[in-house]
């Protein structure tokens, strides 16, 4: 197999990685070993690319705001002075992990809007010559770049 169609089917192992396919299907659709599958998965961070489109900010926020809440009731219910004082601190640590969270979350959108932009490309490609499979791995390159830039900031 020559390097073009591994990246032909790496490309497309991605995408049906990120559509939810189990690391053994992918294997047996693109005739790809699974070793190979699950290095590309670890690598490239395949998986946290994944939980980030399929995770939402709002879901994540009512999880902490719930947290927050137990939280609370079981520091007042306790009625322990020590549990009370250290309550500021701790409120502080849900607000920054709310503020990390407005971070990942435009890092969320922006892969949302490459999944559907990479759609539209390989839709598009069906009719418009100037659309390569070199040009959409190019772009697929791309994208993973800026998103793991983006979430190891």
């Amino acid at each position: 197999m020559t390097k073009k169609e591994i990246e032909e089917r790496k490309a497309l192992a991605r995408q049906y990685y990120m559509n939810g396919m189990t690391q053994k299907e992918i294997a047996e659709k693109t005739g790809i070993s699974k070793p190979s599958i699950c290095r590309w998965v670890e690598t490239e961070r395949w998986a946290t690319v994944r939980a980030g489109v399929q995770i939402t900010r709002p879901e994540l926020v009512n999880k902490a705001l719930g947290a927050v809440n137990k939280l609370l009731d079981q520091i007042y219910e306790s009625n322990d002075p020590e549990l009370i004082c250290k309550l500021p601190d701790q409120l502080a640590k849900f607000a920054s992990f709310i503020e990390k969270l407005d971070k990942k979350a435009n890092v969320v959108s922006t892969i949302d809007v490459f999944i559907a932009f990479e759609k539209w490309i390989e839709h598009r490609a069906s009719y418009d010559s100037e659309i390569t499979p070199e040009f959409i791995n190019a772009l697929r390159k791309y994208h993973n770049m800026f998103v793991q830039e983006s979430l190891s900031k």
